[in-house]
């Protein structure tokens, strides 16, 4: 049985800019691909940084309004003579919030929550940029059919992982949610069938109604 990791479903054609790339060549690359943000790369190809859509309206607010309506700038420099000229090195986020290859896609979703952010470059070893994972990449796991989902637990977990006979455990499927009813041969493979079955890929809750033949736990009889 193998779960889906981030490399499963991440962009893998990703478009990336230098830390010299211009400010006005960012903003036409982002709207021409309508993607909305952009790695940014140094001299040996490693992420250093990451402009957004939000990066760079950011920085165009600071700038003055020419009808006297905008806010006051932080400093004279803010508008001095090539500040226009301002690169992604000037502009970029970082520290850079990354998934590695070869995450799961549970680790992923919770970096993702933790650090409330929609997008996440993925790095190999070398933190080289692989791949872009999105929010909306992690939800096609979710678009399983529920027929999928129950094969892979009859045959994948129950019985090539756990060896259990088949008509052991009834399992029924409705939008990912797995229902299971039946009796297996021992206390302890209760928590065990439940861990397995929830980590199966599209599975969203999980109702256990699963009986047991012995008591094998310490306390039992």
């Amino acid at each position: 049985m193998r779960h889906r990791i981030v490399d499963d479903l991440m962009t893998r054609d990703v478009i990336t800019v230098q830390e010299e790339t211009p400010f006005k060549e960012i903003a036409e690359i982002l709207t021409e691909q309508e993607i909305s943000a952009v790695p940014v790369l140094d001299s040996s190809g490693r992420l250093v940084g990451l402009v957004s859509e939000a990066d760079l309206i950011r920085k165009e607010a600071a700038q003055a309004d020419p009808g006297g309506r905008g806010p006051v700038p932080r400093s004279a420099s803010e508008f001095e003579p090539g500040v226009a000229a301002a690169t992604a090195r000037d502009v970029m986020s970082a520290p850079v919030l990354i998934a590695r290859s070869g995450w799961s896609v549970v680790e992923t979703a919770r970096a993702m929550k933790q650090d409330n952010v929609k997008r996440l470059p993925v790095v190999d070893d070398t933190d080289h940029v692989i791949g872009m994972v999105s929010r909306r990449d992690l939800l096609r796991v979710f678009l399983r059919s529920d027929r999928a989902i129950r094969e892979e637990i009859e045959y994948d977990v129950l019985r090539e992982t756990l060896a259990l006979d088949p008509g052991t455990v009834q399992v029924h499927v409705v939008d990912g949610v797995v229902s299971l009813e039946g009796k297996v041969p021992r206390r302890s493979l209760v928590p065990v069938v439940e861990r397995l079955c929830r980590g199966v890929d599209g599975v969203v809750g999980l109702e256990s109604r699963l009986a047991f033949v012995e008591d094998d736990s310490s306390d039992g009889g």
